[in-house]
């Protein structure tokens, strides 16, 4: 997160599965203030799979319920996202009326509740989710998204913001950023997403990449 603070940021925020909780932490300011933060839960820091996000603020002013990532409304997803979802308001009255409440003024908590309602009514895994839930959206994203039911996965999906996963040692580790920079001393094979993919990661598994709009 810290190399990346070259794009401008005004809070920063790390969420970290340990194995049995998903632990967010986050707060408006620099990284340095973030990792002070996790000093203080060292729970935090456990685990092998997690996310985090520099923000510059677009919708929702700079402070720590703003800042991501989001977690959704049963908390078993969380989602970083740089972009803006034009129509998040339209999907905001709709999922309201279907009994969905928001800690924050973010477009981004509506897209993982989104998600979330999608993944509820389909009856279907994260990556299909994602999936039907961005053929909804209008706007721009770089999304990362992890569910607290499938622990060994990160489903990453882009739209006019960039995207690099690289693949680290055996194929059993891997590192998504905006750019290759914070991960370029761990490995320097990466795959740069394309408008419109959706990549779903898994530990020990490997990279399957899909068209959002494809209906495979």
């Amino acid at each position: 997160l810290q190399r990346l603070e070259y794009r401008g940021y005004d809070s920063a925020g790390i969420m970290m599965y340990d194995g049995e909780e998903i632990r967010v932490t986050k707060t408006k300011g620099k990284v340095s203030d973030l990792e002070q933060l996790t000093e203080k839960s060292p729970s935090s820091k456990l685990g092998s799979i997690g996310i985090g996000h520099t923000r510059w603020a677009t919708h929702g002013v700079p402070n720590d319920v703003n800042s991501h990532p989001h977690t959704s409304m049963s908390g078993d997803l969380v989602i970083v996202h740089n972009g803006i979802i034009e129509n998040y308001d339209t999907i905001k009255k709709e999922l309201i009326s279907r009994g969905y409440t928001f800690k924050s003024d973010t477009d981004t908590e509506v897209l993982v509740n989104l998600i979330e309602e999608v993944k509820k009514q389909e009856g279907c895994k994260l990556g299909k989710a994602v999936q039907l839930a961005l053929t909804q959206v209008i706007g721009a994203y770089a999304i990362a998204v992890f569910d607290k039911s499938k622990t060994n996965e990160i489903v990453v999906a882009r739209l006019g913001s960039p995207i690099a996963i690289g693949i680290g040692k055996d194929n059993k580790e891997f590192f998504v950023a905006s750019d290759a920079s914070p991960f370029i001393e761990y490995t320097k094979e990466a795959i740069y997403l394309e408008d419109e993919e959706l990549a779903i990661i898994k530990l020990n598994k490997g990279i399957k990449v899909r068209k959002i709009h494809d209906d495979s």
